[in-house]
């Protein structure tokens, strides 16, 4: 790997954790090691797809939130510069009543990436909808909703760390799956 390893998704993470992502990148290592802690990538491919699954967490971990209005994959997100999924809430009236419309969209960068990577997204947005700011109870929150938040969010980090530089793609989409596996014949 020529590229250098920018870790700017890891800057609030301790030096050596920091110093161990770079150590497999340069080794060629950490697409690697990602690819044995997450094998496969998820099939929840369309919009339709991916509101059904948030809905399941949703009813699972906030069962007295309001429904979502809308559940999509974004491809205008800014994957590797700004945000990753967004939470948004309208408020409307319309008459004499108040109506609150609340959306979730999702980079769609995670299409083609592992369950637990896009479990941490939703359950990230998720908590947006019971706490507005990323203090204390939102992150107890996520922990609530998936215990292992913090290692998948470290995960999903050291992962844009690794695709920004330029690394190959590791859970390809299934028209690139099949490319590969012409150019190998």
């Amino acid at each position: 790997m020529t590229t250098p390893l920018e870790l700017n998704y890891l800057a609030a993470y301790p030096q050596a954790l920091r110093d161990q992502v770079a150590a497999l990148w340069a080794a060629g290592k950490l697409g690697e090691a990602l690819l044995a802690r997450y094998p496969v990538a998820h099939v929840v491919k369309d919009d339709r797809a991916l509101h059904a699954y948030v809905d399941r967490l949703r009813q699972t971990a906030l069962r007295n939130s309001a429904p979502l209005s809308r559940v999509c994959f974004d491809s205008r997100l800014q994957t590797l510069r700004n945000a990753l999924g967004t939470h948004t809430a309208i408020s409307r009236v319309q008459g004499g009543k108040l109506r609150a419309k609340r959306e979730i969209r999702v980079a769609s960068v995670f299409r083609e990436a592992p369950e637990a990577f896009l479990r941490m997204i939703v359950v990230h947005e998720l908590a947006h909808v019971k706490e507005r700011q990323h203090d204390k109870a939102f992150y107890q929150l996520c922990c609530h909703m998936t215990p292992d938040y913090h290692q998948l969010e470290f995960d999903v980090r050291t992962w844009l760390c690794h695709v920004e530089a330029g690394g190959s793609p590791l859970w390809p989409s299934s028209g690139q799956a099949r490319l590969h596996a012409l150019k190998d014949e």
